[in-house]
């Protein structure tokens, strides 16, 4: 380079300049340049010295601030020489995108909303499975089932139902094996878990916030084989509720049949303790009362009924005594025959007080009926004696009933009591006895009914909107998406390309002294 530019040939310890010198240096060339329609007075300011080689500096922060200092100028001189590079490879991303968007292979998702009520059915009142309560509850529960529709269960089921391990979609036996290669045992993985893991990325749920809906969402190669996925696992993610609540309730009722056998060895125990007791104390019952407490109950009746005949036979006696042989009849029920006689005699009676009145008394028809008079009289002294006899000794045999029953009375008493006090200790045995069977007789009905419940599906579960084919494919994006973005991507790594370029050309290339020279001028 000649003198007349102001700018003298470079020095052997220009070469010693490191990289960061050049960028600083080539940026200061730049701001002069641009500093070149400053004032007049910095255009006639001293005359221009020529410059003399900067000496060797060493690297300060300052240095490495201008050197990370944006240079707008510089940097689009680097864009532009490489904007052709630029276009050429956002037309090659563009073709690639194209090409992907038709080559790659299709996926179409398909979605199902299914209602997960977190109260089962009512089926059986006091049911093996409480029904939630508090909204924390329900959307646990409600969370809970979500989590078993995509669990490894269900794909399992979906797998084998749909026989998924066939499918090159989910398990390609070259690439699985060229993936994960052979076993430590030497032996090749198992499809259906390769298949179950393929289907496990493929679905995926969310749950709605604001209800119990959650939505299933499935993606395959077809729609008709992600419809038939979904159905699938709504299928199986129903059985696998109802088997899990039907394990439940058979290993409940395996405990409570397990539980029974001593609790009914318990009530026979108690039972028999019962009836021992019983038997050694003389302790019969009948309807759930004492045969002694009864014995005495139904004894008093009968010595109430026979105070009442020995005292109704005290006063007949006393009334026919006082009567006499001539007396009245107050009750014809005393003596019939008595009644009869003393009736016939008071009929001779007034016949022979009338008669007297007309005839003598040796008439004939005066002593015919004093005749007859005679045989009545006398056959009514015997009835009356016979009677009074009688009342005599139905008056006895009452007396001698009451004093019996009475004495009956006084020997049952002792009985009684002494059965009373041993009551009480049975009485305490009945009920734990009763105790013991109520638990027996309430663990055996809820067995039973818990055996029974396994059989009946009381899972909530609803799908409210099944799945339909979706209007286009979810992946690849459509072909002109994938084309404009392909080609954006190619251009953008055009511009950081030719960044790059522009960075390191000012990194090996020595800087422009010409222009620090006008700067410093």
């Amino acid at each position: 380079m000649s003198a007349a530019s102001g700018t003298p040939p470079s020095s052997a310890a220009d070469s010693d300049i490191s990289a960061l010198e050049r960028i600083a240096n080539a940026r200061r060339a730049s701001r002069a340049r641009l500093q070149q329609d400053a004032p007049v007075m910095a255009r006639t300011s001293g005359p221009v010295m020529p410059h003399t080689p900067e000496p060797v500096a060493t690297v300060t922060l300052d240095k490495i601030g201008d050197f990370l200092e944006l240079d707008f100028r510089r940097l689009f001189v680097w864009l532009r020489a490489g904007l052709v590079v630029a276009c050429m490879l956002a037309v090659a991303g563009g073709v690639i995108g194209a090409a992907y968007g038709l080559l790659s292979k299709q996926r179409y998702t398909v979605t199902t909303e299914i209602l997960i009520n977190p109260a089962n059915l009512q089926v059986v009142e006091n049911d093996l499975y409480s029904q939630p309560g508090q909204v924390d509850s329900q959307i646990l529960n409600a969370r809970s089932k979500q989590r078993i529709l995509t669990s490894g269960n269900v794909l399992a089921r979906v797998v084998d139902e749909l026989g998924l391990a066939n499918d090159p979609e989910f398990y390609d036996p070259d690439r699985s094996a060229s993936a994960s290669g052979v076993g430590v045992s030497g032996t090749k993985s198992d499809p259906k878990l390769i298949a179950q893991k393929s289907l496990a990325e493929r679905v995926s749920v969310s749950a709605d916030e604001t209800s119990f809906v959650t939505t299933l969402s499935v993606s395959a190669e077809t729609s008709g084989k992600a419809i038939l996925i979904s159905q699938a696992m709504v299928k199986a993610f129903q059985e696998e509720l109802a088997k899990a609540e039907a394990a439940g309730a058979s290993r409940a009722a395996a405990a409570l049949d397990g539980r029974l056998g001593q609790l009914k060895r318990d009530v026979q125990v108690a039972e028999e303790k019962v009836e021992s007791y019983r038997r050694s104390h003389n302790l019969s019952s009948s309807n759930g009362q004492l045969v002694s407490s009864q014995t005495m109950t139904q004894l008093n009746s009968e010595i109430v009924e026979a105070q009442s005949r020995a005292i109704a036979a005290q006063a007949s006696y006393d009334a026919l005594v006082a009567s006499g042989v001539n007396g009245a009849n107050p009750d014809p029920t005393v003596s019939e025959a008595l009644a009869v006689l003393r009736d016939k005699a008071n009929g001779l009676r007034q016949q022979i007080d009338s008669q007297s009145m007309t005839f003598g008394p040796r008439h004939p028809t005066i002593v015919r009926l004093r005749t007859e008079f005679e045989t009545v009289s006398s056959q009514l002294r015997s009835e009356f004696s016979r009677t009074v006899g009688t009342a005599k000794a139905n008056l006895d045999r009452a007396k001698a009933s009451l004093a019996s029953l009475s004495a009956k009375m006084s020997d049952l008493k002792g009985n009684v009591f002494t059965d009373s006090e041993s009551q009480v200790a049975l009485r305490e045995l009945e009920r734990d006895a009763a105790s013991k069977r109520a638990v027996y007789e309430s663990f055996l009905s809820r067995a039973r009914q818990i055996t029974e419940r396994e059989q009946i599906d009381t899972t909530n579960v609803q799908v409210i909107s099944t799945a339909v084919p979706p209007k286009g494919r979810s992946w690849p994006p459509r072909t002109p998406l994938v084309a404009g973005m392909g080609a954006f991507a190619g251009f953008a790594l055009g511009m950081l390309l030719a960044i790059a370029m522009g960075i390191v050309r000012d990194m090996r290339q020595p800087p422009n002294r010409s222009g620090i020279g006008v700067s410093r001028a």
